[in-house]
């Protein structure tokens, strides 16, 4: 997957703005794509070169003028044949992780005390996630939305970005529980 099919499955709900698609990003999209804002504004100005998105400017008189940008039938077609095409199986790539795989030979502390962060962080995206899942659902239920939500695609990759750091915040919460144990052990040794 390249950041180009992020930023055009971004744009299916409508024109946005650079500064709007990085909010967007922020929020949603980032339970499954990584992206700083000066990588989107690139990225938009390439995808508007190929002719993938169109953009338009919005004249503003007490601000900046603005461009606007909406996903074209070439767009669409790309996401088509992307979502047709073979995914390839996730991978996790993390430092801390590594950190751990060597906690018996490490002083544990600082990895305890970045497992705790990394634990507060995922608490903070938990609830997060919370509020725009419920906001996507307006007054439906999560089942009634799923059946017969407008878009229930962001909603779905906001699911999973939520079970997934659910899941990293218990992981990280039993790892420093295992090794804050296994130091208490050693010292009493």
């Amino acid at each position: 997957m390249a950041l180009r099919h992020a930023v055009l499955a971004a744009l299916l709900d409508g024109e946005s703005s650079g500064y709007q698609l990085a909010k967007a990003f922020d929020i949603g999209v980032a339970n499954f794509w990584h992206a700083v804002p000066q990588q989107l504004y690139a990225e938009l100005a390439e995808l508007e070169r190929k002719g993938l998105v169109a953009g338009r400017q919005v004249i503003q008189e007490s601000r900046p003028n603005k461009r606007l940008f909406h996903v074209t039938e070439a767009g669409v077609a790309e996401l088509e044949s992307f979502a047709a095409g073979v995914s390839k199986p996730s991978s996790i790539r993390d430092d801390l992780l590594v950190k751990v795989q060597a906690a018996d030979h490490v002083d544990t502390a600082p990895v305890i005390e970045q497992l705790q962060e990394r634990a507060t962080a995922a608490g903070a995206k938990i609830e997060l996630l919370g509020k725009v899942l419920h906001r996507l659902r307006g007054g439906a239920t999560e089942e009634e939305y799923l059946r017969t939500g407008d878009r229930v695609g962001p909603y779905l990759t906001c699911l999973r970005g939520l079970t997934f750091e659910q899941s990293h915040r218990d992981w990280c919460l039993h790892t420093v529980g295992v090794l804050e144990e296994r130091r208490t052990t050693r010292a009493e040794r």
